[in-house]
């Protein structure tokens, strides 16, 4: 054993930190009694040093500590935590377990076996490791992008996902990295992405499931501040940490903003029963939502096994000094707050109006400039679309999902929800005075069929994730245009493709802030499964080669991505009204006769109107989702001017988009006539 000097330390700040003379440990348990661990390599299996600390002189209040000489950054270390074991009054400390410091700025894993996790005995030999972490990262002047939502095109990906396939065209060590991503930035900024969100980054339990498959997309964390490690090209805990903030610097060079994926509702500790790696050891009943009928029990909002207390004070200060952590040291821009519900229920699990942690993330002066994103909804029927917390909360807008798929697909009583999902959705969000871009509207995310699989596939096939088909969504509001799965049938690929582009020009023309997912620009499949959690090979990849053989929809993509972001009629803060306001830009209902919008429930076209007199835009929008086709009136051009087409989705691949002033007028023309399942915008031109 190795002997070090040590004083009494300070209990603040919590984690590892770096002092003069060595480095202060701080960690809040609220046990009988805490050792510090001290490791030489990544590779050991004990520790070399083992520094017991005293309750009198290195404990404060719940919080031990312990200034250690003579140690620095790349230090490996961990926790024991002894205390009562007693699971019906909440308490499960188990002293025989080496536990992951919570304030942990980076991990060592390279031994990390999640069985040694369980059970009563040590497992010191595969434990995950904490490692002290320097501050002394170059970021060359690097500043936040600070883009308004209104300004923002968000592209939801998987770091890993996103260059791992072979047909990256990476050398082997980029592929799934951090520093792969940015090889991969001259793409993500010529198809017009503003902001990549990126699914968990969080170190999380890649074995929190059954052997072989892998906890793949990372909703499983173990720690919030450190990033993962799998994503680097080394092992070595620093460099995971240099080439996040690489990744992040250079996305920043490129105008493009970072939004993480996290996940503070639960963590990969399961239930009661589950592994001990964090915080079940250092305060079970600190961390956790308890049943306070039986303590022994967690209540399970999230459908993982546990629920972490978020509105605890410990949990709380915890989940602020992460969000904290990432803007100022790791400068992110932003947040996703997976199943943000959960962070509105008390200590026992029952909602509350005014949820401390979500106040204080709202009003932190350090996150004020930060996006803020709720995924407003839990696994526990929580469900708080367009009435979440807050003021300054953005939301996903998941009524918009399910009604702009309903209605593309030909569903009834769809056309006066889908008329109110363009318009970012002022029956859901009536806050008088919200920002309509606090809309985040997409028609896919990870959590789903991709684009491609939304128009292929009528049932999930989710089978290869050895769950015997029953996980994922049943209802998808998917269709498969007459064909379940890949055809040859010419009628029914061009279907297919038609209603791509239906749903692809949809989202970017919709008020609020668009979001598209990973892939779904080249027509990404993962083959009709719908919950690839656990897909580490080419089914939850991006393959590179699509980006060729679907060239025509990423065109398509990338040209309606530039055309919206370039008009102001797309950059708007507040709901449009249908009147005309001074110097305001507002919207005009049609239906297939003009000026004569019809609701009725059988109705299944829709056509609009935006105009945009103080900057000279004037847009007419029709669709025809009915199964035949139909000729729509058009709107009188306004004098000197004439009708332009810009998108047809019906035309043939290469001639769907036209944004060219030089392009013929629809002269003496007053119908436009419709394929059916379609969708054209006209722009008035002089």
């Amino acid at each position: 054993m190795t002997t070090y000097k040590s004083s009494a330390g300070q209990s603040h700040p919590l984690g590892a930190t770096l002092t003069p003379a060595g480095v202060n440990f701080s960690v809040f348990a609220n046990a009988d009694r805490v050792e510090l661990l001290l490791f030489d390599a990544a590779s050991d299996t004990e520790a070399s040093a083992v520094i017991p600390l005293d309750p009198i002189i290195n404990k404060t209040y719940y919080y031990w500590h312990v200034e250690v000489h003579g140690i620095g950054a790349g230090q490996l270390y961990g926790y024991r935590v002894y205390g009562e074991y007693a699971p019906e009054r909440g308490k499960r400390f188990e002293g025989k377990k080496v536990l992951v410091d919570p304030y942990a700025k980076s991990v060592s894993a390279d031994l990390y076996d999640r069985k040694k996790a369980f059970g009563h005995e040590d497992n010191i030999a595969n434990a995950i490791k904490s490692v002290v972490v320097a501050d002394t990262y170059d970021w060359e002047g690097d500043r936040h992008v600070n883009r308004s939502y209104e300004m923002s095109v968000i592209y939801e990906m998987h770091v890993a996902g996103f260059t791992k396939h072979s047909s990256s065209g990476l050398p082997e060590e980029l592929r799934g990295t951090y520093l792969g991503v940015i090889e991969k930035i001259p793409y993500l900024k010529s198809l017009g992405i503003t902001a990549v969100e990126l699914m968990p980054v969080h170190f999380f339990d890649w074995q929190d499931i059954p052997s072989p498959r892998s906890n793949f997309w990372g909703y499983s964390p173990i720690n919030f501040f450190s990033p993962h490690p799998r994503y680097a090209t080394s092992s070595d805990p620093l460099v995971v940490v240099k080439e996040f903030k690489d990744m992040v610097k250079a996305l920043h060079k490129a105008g493009i903003e970072v939004i993480l994926d996290v996940v503070f509702n639960h963590s990969a500790e399961s239930h009661g029963a589950g592994p001990n790696i964090s915080f079940r050891g250092f305060g079970n009943n600190s961390y956790y939502i308890l049943d306070p009928n039986d303590q022994s029990k967690d209540l399970d909002f999230t459908g993982c096994g546990n629920t972490l207390n978020a509105n605890h004070s410990i949990v709380r200060r915890m989940i602020r000094d992460s969000l904290r952590y990432w803007v100022t040291e790791m400068h992110v821009d932003g947040f996703r707050f997976d199943l943000a519900s959960v962070l509105s229920r008390d200590e026992e699990g029952h909602p509350i109006k005014n949820p401390p942690i979500l106040w204080e993330i709202e009003s932190d002066p350090v996150l004020a400039g930060t996006k803020i994103i709720a995924e407003a909804w839990d696994a526990g029927g929580l469900y708080q679309v367009g009435n979440f917390t807050g003021d300054r909360w953005a939301e996903w807008n998941g009524p918009y999902r399910d009604d702009i798929r309903n209605f593309v697909r030909g569903e009834a009583k769809m056309v006066g929800k889908v008329a109110s999902r363009i318009f970012g959705s002022p029956d859901v969000f009536d806050e008088d005075g919200r920002e309509v871009c606090r809309s985040i509207h997409f028609v896919t995310c990870h959590d789903g069929f991709t684009l491609n699989d939304l128009v292929s596939y009528n049932e999930k096939h989710n089978r290869a994730n050895g769950e015997g088909n029953r996980d994922g969504m049943n209802e998808n509001c998917s269709w498969n245009c007459g064909v379940e799965g890949p055809t040859d049938d010419p009628k029914v690929e061009a279907l297919r493709q038609r209603q791509v582009k239906n749903l692809m020009a949809l989202t970017m023309i919709s008020q609020g802030t668009p979001m598209i997912l990973m892939g779904d620009e080249v027509r990404r499949t993962q083959l009709g499964n719908n919950n690839a959690y656990c897909q580490d090979n080419e089914l939850g990849w991006f393959d590179w080669g699509l980006v060729d053989t679907n060239k025509e929809v990423f065109d398509f993509t990338q040209n309606m991505i530039h055309f919206t972001q370039g008009l102001s009629l797309f950059r708007q803060e507040f709901v449009l009204h249908d009147q005309p306001i001074a110097e305001r830009a507002y919207m005009k209902w049609h239906g297939v006769k003009r000026n004569e919008p019809d609701w009725e429930d059988y109705v299944r076209t829709l056509a609009f109107e935006l105009v945009d007199e103080a900057h000279g835009e004037r847009l007419h929008v029709m669709m025809n989702f009915f199964w035949e086709p139909l000729h729509f009136e058009l709107p009188f051009p306004s004098k000197g001017k004439s009708w332009h087409r810009v998108v047809d989705t019906a035309l043939p691949d290469g001639d769907n988009f036209t944004n060219k002033k030089e392009s013929k007028p629809l002269l003496n023309q007053n119908k436009y006539g419709l394929t059916d399942r379609s969708l054209v915008i006209l722009m008035e031109r002089g």
